[in-house]
């Protein structure tokens, strides 16, 4: 599979994520609105509030991996991409197959 095509793959897959995660966060948030629950003092409020913060984490993660699979894109589009952003020496296919965003090589990002 080439390069572009993964990419793409990757963004749709990341975006579907994104929105999961985006849904699910706006329904902790709606459903928590009406409540006057008090989440310092009710047995319940410590999970719900973990919840909450682990969601916007996994959002802020997809968001910034989108990023990366833009950058990755633009990349090969100028030519760039499968190229070390530090020693210019090939990455590895296999590395490039298991994290398409790579910018570094083995060597370097060790």
């Amino acid at each position: 599979m080439d390069a572009r095509r993964r990419l793409e793959e990757e963004r749709r897959s990341t975006l579907d994520r994104l929105t999961a995660l985006q849904a699910d966060f706006g329904a902790m948030v709606e459903a928590s609105e009406g409540s006057n629950a008090d989440d310092e003092h009710d047995p319940e409020g410590a999970t719900i509030a973990f919840e909450r913060s682990q969601v916007s984490t996994l959002v802020r993660q997809a968001q910034r991996h989108l990023r990366e699979i833009d950058a990755a894109l633009a990349r090969v589009e100028d030519g760039r991409y499968g190229r070390c952003e530090r020693c210019g020496e090939p990455i590895p296919e296999g590395r490039l197959e298991a994290r398409p965003v790579a910018r570094t090589c083995v060597a370097c990002a060790s």
